[in-house]
């Protein structure tokens, strides 16, 4: 379970610098986690992961409960031996799920019934059976299973779902408690989630109730789910500060670097997001001189690196010419290059942030990210 200390605290904004002690290791925050949604963060070796040194990595309990399943994961060591990782994991419980599959899901008060996307078996997903699947994958941080409601929503849909959502952290919490004291060996922690959508009010009554549980961190879910970006910021501003200050603040599912300058500020800790990989497929290139996409024909014969701040082994090896090359030839080896890229430039920002809070610096600091980000940058040069 977690030990949670604050470092530091920047002395213009909620921004924070801190710990917090996981079975695998420390990790130190503001920190973002690449996403390993089936055990792997996609075209990353477990060798260049652990070069890129993120604090901690995500994966998807639902995805891996269809494949490779359980019984296989632990048979075969457990999830960090799967993932050749040594690091702390935090899985997400399959809640995202929960609005992202709608359409081959049955929702009841006891839980969710899914078909898998793979091969049509039934699937059920309860606030106790998704605390022992993570339990038994050996994880290091567990989140409790919620329901993420989807973006506009009704008043009394949201009301219905945000205390349906803390019933079940209520009963994920107990059955984890229950595992902790069994001596089968997981003392992972658990993380409750704040939902309510974008109504203050009901994301008071959610932080209030889950304050009351003594959960080892807390997480801000139902956001960046197609609400406009001013939305989001806002209803990260309101939802950050009704969580307890003593334990890890973690905002799910979040996003561009703005997005992450804005929640730091209001006192978030961890993020995750499939943004860094996810946009290297698409040739999506994130640097500290703004974003590019390496097909456009401009960067034909460029023998500059893709950012020359960056310390990256793509960067250091190759050119923004030949990583183009390699994109609108279809090698898959270009794909690998940047998402190296592209995840040592989202860890590189939080490090910074770190340090930035830790000057007491860090409205400075945020400024010169956003300034970049509103320019044109290099998707001009």
């Amino acid at each position: 379970m977690t030990a949670f200390s604050i470092v530091c605290e920047d002395p213009q904004t909620a921004a924070r610098a801190a710990e917090f002690g996981t079975p695998h290791g420390v990790v130190r925050t503001p920190a973002f986690m690449p996403v390993g949604t089936a055990g792997t963060v996609k075209g990353v070796a477990a060798w260049e992961l652990e070069r890129l040194a993120p604090e901690m990595v995500l994966a998807n309990t639902y995805h891996l409960l269809l494949r490779p399943g359980v019984d296989r994961i632990s048979r075969l060591g457990g999830l960090h031996r799967v993932m050749g990782w040594n690091g702390p994991i935090l899985t997400d419980s399959g809640g995202y799920q929960v609005f992202s599959l709608a359409k081959r899901r049955r929702l009841d008060v006891d839980g969710a019934t899914f078909r898998s996307h793979i091969d049509g078996t039934e699937h059920r997903l309860t606030p106790e059976n998704v605390i022992d699947t993570q339990a038994a994958f050996g994880v290091d941080v567990a989140m409790v299973l919620d329901e993420c409601l989807p973006y506009p929503v009704e008043h009394a849909r949201a009301e219905k779902s945000t205390m349906m959502s803390v019933a079940w952290a209520r009963r994920g919490l107990a059955r984890a408690h229950r595992v902790r004291s069994s001596g089968g060996g997981w003392n992972g922690a658990v993380f409750g989630i704040q939902q309510g959508s974008l109504d203050a009010g009901l994301r008071r009554r959610s932080s209030e109730a889950l304050a009351e549980m003594d959960f080892d961190g807390f997480a801000i879910g139902g956001l960046a789910v197609g609400e406009p970006s001013r939305a989001l910021h806002d209803g990260v501003s309101i939802a950050a500060p009704m969580l307890p200050d003593g334990r890890p603040r973690y905002l799910m599912g979040v996003g561009y670097p703005e997005d992450l300058m804005h929640a730091i500020a209001c006192g978030v800790d961890l993020f995750d997001c499939v943004l860094p990989t996810r946009s290297a497929r698409t040739g999506k290139v994130f640097t500290s001189r703004g974003d590019f996409a390496i097909k456009n024909a401009r960067f034909a014969d460029d023998p500059e690196p893709l950012d020359s701040e960056c310390e990256c082994p793509t960067c250091r090896v190759y050119s923004r010419a030949v990583l183009r090359h390699l994109f609108v030839a279809n090698e898959v080896t270009s794909v690998v290059l940047l998402s190296v890229h592209n995840l040592s430039y989202f860890l590189s920002l939080m490090r910074q942030a770190r340090e930035a809070i830790m000057a007491g610096r860090y409205s400075e600091f945020r400024s010169a990210v956003e300034s970049v980000r509103n320019s044109e940058g290099l998707s001009e040069e």
